[in-house]
């Protein structure tokens, strides 16, 4: 073979390996969790490190929560994120608090686990019911936050959201304050037993509040019907020695409309592999509520093209 002749085969070689390449890694989908240590960053960098085994590039990113990440994935600056089943109807609706724009190209791509409402006071307090609240300090969560955002739809249907002392406030945050006596109560929307509220049960004797009662009498869950009733068991925390009935909204993986559905169905296909449920939950435990069964809980919103064919072939769809 003549050396003219073995320049052009390296030569196109390179250039197939080079666009194979670009093929490959040139497009990256950036997966919005929520804050840094935060239960949605976990799922967000668990999943983003399974999609490597697919070739997929998902850079983990962390953001300001759920209704941040609702619009950066309706504008596809975030082509995945993790939110909360709530949200995503009420921006496809138009009905995102001081907000009506609508946010229709955010589809869902599956259940995650379930967050529950979990509202302490202490013991000491003498306070037995959410109403009492009206004139307390309560902490409710980060600004711009789900939890924020459920803590003002909640107290707002009971009619007290106006009347209390509110501080926005990270969780780890609320339970110091809380601790110190700056603050007479503490609301977090999250898989239980949470971290914050061990903390604080273990340094005061608290009592959990029943917010599904509540919820029901002020008529919360006929307005918000994704709203599901659930009982944190007894002695999950410190002192709580019986069942407490909340509600709980559901953390979806959501997806931009024009990410690629082959891409959706391949992530899927992974993440919901035995391997890769196990590495969820080895990430965090909470993802012990995702199985094939469990796929589109709480879901109320339409399913992406990419989710909708793996469930579908998994039987949970017709």
């Amino acid at each position: 073979m003549n050396t003219k002749k073995l320049f052009t085969i390296l030569f196109a070689f390179f250039v197939v390996m080079t666009f194979a390449s670009d093929d490959l890694f040139a497009k990256s989908y950036r997966f919005s969790g929520g804050p840094s240590g935060g239960t949605f960053q976990y799922y967000a960098s668990a999943i983003s490190t399974l999609a490597k085994k697919e070739k997929i590039n998902v850079l983990a990113s962390s953001s300001g929560g759920a209704i941040e990440n609702i619009r950066t994935t309706n504008t596809g600056k975030s082509s995945f994120s993790v939110t909360y089943s709530g949200h995503v109807y009420a921006a496809s609706n138009g009905k995102l608090k001081n907000d009506e724009n609508v946010y229709s190209d955010v589809l869902a791509v599956s259940f995650l686990y379930g967050a529950p409402a979990q509202l302490v006071v202490k013991k000491k307090s003498g306070i037995t019911s959410a109403k009492e609240l009206a004139d307390k300090r309560v902490g409710v969560g980060n600004a711009g936050s789900g939890a924020a955002a459920n803590a003002e739809i909640f107290f707002t249907k009971l009619g007290i959201w106006d009347k209390m002392g509110r501080e926005n406030l990270g969780y780890r945050a609320a339970a110091d304050a809380f601790k110190n006596g700056q603050l007479d109560a503490f609301w977090v929307f999250v898989g239980y037993p949470n971290a914050s509220v061990l903390e604080a049960a273990l340094q005061n004797d608290v009592t959990l509040l029943d917010t599904y009662k509540a919820g029901e009498e002020a008529g919360l869950f006929e307005a918000y019907p994704y709203f599901a009733k659930v009982t944190i068991p007894a002695n999950t925390y410190n002192g709580q020695t019986e069942p407490v009935n909340t509600f709980q909204d559901a953390a979806l993986w959501v997806a931009n409309k024009d990410v690629p559905a082959d891409v959706v169905y391949n992530l899927l296909k992974t993440v919901y592999s035995e391997a890769g449920l196990k590495y969820m939950v080895e990430v965090h435990k909470s993802a012990k509520a995702m199985t094939i069964e469990s796929g589109v809980n709480g879901i109320v919103t339409p399913l992406h093209p990419g989710a909708e064919k793996f469930w579908k072939e998994m039987g949970v769809l017709k």
